[in-house]
């Protein structure tokens, strides 16, 4: 049997520095690079670095180890409206921004990936602009004092569809028995239900939170095992 492993997009991507701190996080090819890197980590964690070298000489790519069933990559479109600053009224069109423009291009480098599937989901049709934390805390200090500007404001987006789909992939997994493990790369209760629904089918269930202690406590109930994926700098692994 194999290992499937299932990324929320979110999420990796706002621990991926932590993890990687070898890789770019403004390059996707680089954050590309570094999910596969999370895969081949997590492989070695099962059968151990000998047995992946073994089948990686054989084979050239581990993506063709028999222990490796498939990475499962949720994420969203980004946001591509064309919307007005709330107070300034300036007109801003973020298809244009660099996170539009950045997350377009990863999902075409992730679907490069070998045994890779990407499950986009897509943005609540409703985008607001809501105060950034900063503002708010300043806000509450000092209410009678606070002057806000445009750049107090950040969008609000929810995304839609996401568990839906990690859900469905659960279920097949579990009931045609492509898997006998799975690796959640998440940190959120909404990932509870397809952790569970995995359990009672008497797959292992792995959390990988990244090195994200906040960790919604019922998604830690219902696995089997903790696995924080972390890659040294090198520096650090050749002892320098």
């Amino acid at each position: 049997m194999a290992t499937a492993i299932l990324v929320d997009g979110a999420f990796f991507l706002r621990r991926f520095k932590s993890c990687f701190p070898d890789h770019d996080r403004a390059d996707p090819t680089s954050v590309a690079h570094g999910l596969g890197m999370l895969a081949y980590w997590h492989l070695v964690q099962r059968i151990g670095p000998n047995e992946v070298m073994e089948q990686v000489s054989k084979n050239s790519l581990l993506a063709e180890s028999r222990q490796f069933y498939r990475i499962f990559f949720y994420d969203c479109p980004p946001l591509e409206k064309r919307m007005h600053t709330p107070l300034g009224k300036r007109s801003i069109d973020f298809s244009k921004s660099k996170e539009a423009i950045f997350r377009r291009e990863l999902h075409r480098e992730v679907l490069k990936l070998r045994k890779v599937a990407l499950r986009l989901g897509r943005l609540n049709e409703t985008s607001r602009w809501r105060l950034t934390e900063s503002a708010t805390a300043r806000l509450i200090a000092s209410p009678t004092a606070f002057v806000a500007a445009d750049d107090d404001f950040e969008i609000d987006t929810k995304q839609k569809g996401v568990d839906m789909r990690l859900g469905l992939d659960v279920a097949s997994l579990a009931f045609k028995k492509q898997a006998d493990q799975i690796v959640i790369v998440a940190a959120d209760a909404d990932f509870v239900p397809a952790a569970k629904l995995a359990r009672r089918e008497g797959i292992d269930v792995v959390l990988d939170r990244m090195g994200e202690r906040q960790a919604a406590p019922d998604l830690l109930e219902h696995v089997d095992a903790l696995r924080d994926c972390f890659m040294p700098k090198r520096h650090e692994m050749s002892g320098e």
